[in-house]
Parts: structure tokens; C-alpha cells; sequence
């Protein structure tokens, strides 16, 4: 038997990196969130040693646990203390390896489309990594200057910011390679957060007690300024991270708007969490909100295909019959129209270069698998531009037009 060792390898490297990317993202976002409800809901109303702000106590495994927040310092600060950082490295540094296996590598089907912007793979590239490090800059800068002091004002300058972004690389990428970059841009700032602010101004504040000295405040108030902003930002990043699945996300014409409306639901969720963790309330009102937004997204998502059609309503009255399928009277015009642009890839034995079977397991090749996966089909080719990647087979919109309207009166 003839195998492409090489593909096969690079795919177990990716699954290698995406199992690490999700584990350590699993720790940090619930070190995160954990610690984030810890503080809020420090119980301050009780009689408490001296310097401590809060405790709390807890119930976990089968045993107690009392925790005292001090916001100086113990009178004697152990040597032995335990770092929340290297879940938050080691997201981004797995995140930033399937970026660079699955988007760099794969440039030509994921990352570049002619119809957005022909551009070389190498400056695609180039743009990727020069829009990640300047969302950091730009950001960092904002924090820094006055408009950093008032906290609302900034994250509403912040929010126009993402929006603008998700525009932009809307005009340069790929549906899909479009909003994972805007994930990965929000993701870089999470992260660098840490690892350029939250634990040197931590390790300032420790060396300072160690040495008896007094710290200066101002680098709580920072290191809490940014972690806020992570908290808020943390659902957001993973519904970015999760959209290359979902046509109707990436390759909606209104993609760009949809990112910037999830940022919104984020905030929702989070405020509520945060508003209950501090035992303030339960704002119910968010999760209105939030489903109002969501709602929003699903006409977005689903807009251009909207005509309320014949077929439309014909086809709400229908099972999703296979045989069904194959019985009309498009079918064999439709199956034709997949063979030309769809099996170069979804074969037993693909032709395109680099592959070594169908993706996902789906095969196109005889009439009765493109019936079978017709709803497939639909989403990813009629209903929205997913597929062909970038087009890369030419899939004409007359063609798409006649897959549409066979699912929909026949399905």
C-alpha cells in the first residue's frame, strides 16, 4: 500500500498541538474564571486579621478550604508561592503552532482567497504576524495613556477597535483564516497580558515585600485593569477559536459584524457572572440581551440567502430523504457539479496535493454519498462560500444557485 508518510505525520503533529491548545486553554480559562469569582466574592463584612481584605471558605474534594486574600502581604511572606502563568503560555504557544500548521502551511486553501485579495503566501504571512504583534502594541499604548484611567471609556474604544479590526481582515483573508486571526489577535493580547504586565508588576510587588519595602499600589490597580479585560474578553476568543467549523459564521457576508456582536454577548454573560460571583444581584436582564444578539447573528448569518421562496416553504414540509434527493429531476445536473469542483478533494484517494483521504471522512464520489451529505453540501457551498476553499476549484455562482434550489424543494 502506497502512503504519504509525510501528510500523515504533519496531521498527528496538528492533532498533538490541538489537544495541548484546548487542555491548557481548559486550565487557564478556568484559573481564570476561578479566581476572578474568588475575588469578588472575598467576604469582607466579618472580623478579619490583620491585612487581610477577605476570606472565603470553601468546599472542594471532600475537604475545607480557607482562603484569606491579602493585598499587601502576610506578615511573613513564604518563600514558596504558587504561579498562575504557564497555562496562559502555554495556550498561546500551541495556539500560535496550529496558526502556523494549519494556516501557514495550508496558506493556499485556508489562509489566501483571490476573491477577497490575491496576494502571495508570503505576505499574507507577513500580515498575519504584523496584525497580532500591532493588536498588542496598540492596545498596550491605549492602556498606558490617559484614556487607560477611566475604565468604561476605554473599553468602549477598545470594543470600536475589535470591530474595525474584524473588518480588516475580512478584507484580506479568508472567511475562515478571518475570524480565527481575530481570535488569535484578541488571544495574544489575553496572554501577553500575563506575561508582559499581571506577573512582572506581581514580581515587583513580592521582591519589594521581601525586601521590606513598601510597594507602590499602581501595580494592583494595572495588573487588575488587565485582568478584568481578560475576564471579558475570555468567551469571545474561544467563540472565534470554534467559528472554522461553522460556515454560517466564517463565510457570511456579515461575518465581520457578527464577531463584533459575540464581544457584546461575552460582555453580557461575563457581567452577569461577575454581578452574582460579588453577590450584587442577578442581573436576568444580560441573558436577554444576549439571546437578542444571538438572534441578531442567526439572521446575519443567514441573510443573503433569504427569499422566501416557492422551495422554501415546500421544502420546511419534507423529510431529508436521500432517496428523495436522488429522484429529482436536478439530481444528476447537482451530482456532476460536485464531481467537478468537490471530489478533487473528498475522495477516497484525493488529488490535491498533500491530502491523503477525504476530509473529515466525507467522499463525493458516487451519487448516493453526494445525497447523503447533501445538507453538507448546502451549508458549506450554496448557502454560504465555504467550499470550495478559496475557491480553489472555480465553483461557479450558477452552480451553487442549482445546489440551493435542489435541496431546498427536494430535501
Amino acid at each position: 500500500m502506497d502512503i504519504a508518510v509525510y501528510p500523515i505525520l504533519l496531521e498527528w503533529v496538528e492533532i498533538a498541538f490541538r489537544i495541548a491548545h484546548v487542555a491548557t486553554a481548559i486550565a487557564w480559562i478556568g484559573s481564570s474564571f476561578y479566581f476572578i469569582a474568588l475575588d469578588l466574592g472575598l467576604r469582607r463584612g466579618v472580623p478579619l486579621p490583620d491585612k487581610v481584605d477577605g476570606e472565603e471558605w470553601q468546599v472542594h474534594g471532600g475537604g475545607f478550604y480557607h482562603v484569606q486574600k491579602y493585598n499587601v502581604a502576610p506578615p511573613n511572606l513564604p518563600e514558596h508561592l504558587t504561579w498562575f502563568k504557564w497555562e496562559s503560555y502555554a495556550t498561546w504557544l500551541t495556539g500560535f503552532a496550529m496558526l502556523v500548521l494549519v494556516y501557514y502551511l495550508g496558506a493556499d486553501l485556508y489562509l489566501i482567497d483571490p476573491t477577497v485579495l490575491d496576494i502571495p503566501v508570503w505576505v499574507g504571512i507577513l500580515i498575519s504576524l504584523a496584525s497580532i504583534a500591532l493588536t498588542w502594541v496598540v492596545y498596550d499604548m491605549l492602556c498606558k495613556s490617559p484614556l487607560g484611567n477611566n475604565s468604561t471609556r476605554l473599553m468602549v474604544i477598545l470594543f470600536i477597535i475589535i470591530v474595525l479590526l474584524s473588518w480588516a481582515y475580512t478584507q484580506v483573508f479568508s472567511g475562515r483564516a478571518a475570524m480565527l486571526h481575530l481570535g488569535a489577535a484578541t488571544a495574544t493580547i489575553m496572554s501577553a497580558n500575563v506575561f508582559m504586565v499581571i506577573i512582572p508588576n506581581q514580581k515587583i510587588v513580592t521582591k519589594d515585600l521581601r525586601d521590606g519595602r513598601t510597594p507602590d499600589a499602581k501595580y494592583g490597580v494595572i495588573a487588575k485593569q488587565r485582568s478584568t479585560h481578560n475576564n471579558y474578553l475570555t468567551l469571545p476568543v474561544l467563540f472565534l477559536m470554534l467559528s472554522n467549523h461553522y460556515p454560517l459564521v466564517f463565510a457570511s457576508d456579515f461575518n465581520w459584524l457578527i464577531a463584533g456582536l459575540v464581544f457584546l454577548i461575552g460582555v453580557c454573560i461575563r457581567h452577569f457572572f461577575n454581578t452574582r460571583d460579588a453577590r450584587k444581584g442577578n442581573p436576568a436582564w444580560t441573558w436577554s440581551a444576549a439571546l437578542f444578539l444571538f438572534a441578531i447573528i442567526i439572521v446575519l448569518s443567514i441573510l443573503p440567502a433569504l427569499g422566501g421562496s416557492e422551495g422554501d416553504a415546500k421544502a420546511a414540509t419534507l423529510k431529508n430523504s436521500p432517496q428523495r434527493l436522488m429522484d429529482a429531476p436536478e439530481f444528476n445536473n447537482v451530482h456532476t457539479i460536485v464531481q467537478n469542483r468537490c471530489v478533487v478533494c473528498h475522495a477516497e484517494n484525493p488529488a490535491w496535493e498533500g491530502l491523503y483521504a477525504a476530509p473529515k471522512g466525507v467522499a463525493l464520489e458516487t451519487p448516493e454519498e453526494t445525497a447523503i451529505h447533501a445538507k453538507r453540501i448546502y451549508l458549506q457551498s450554496a448557502l454560504t462560500d465555504a467550499m470550495p476553499p478559496a475557491n480553489k476549484s472555480g465553483m461557479r455562482e450558477e452552480e451553487r444557485l442549482a445546489i440551493k434550489e435542489w435541496f431546498e424543494n427536494y430535501r
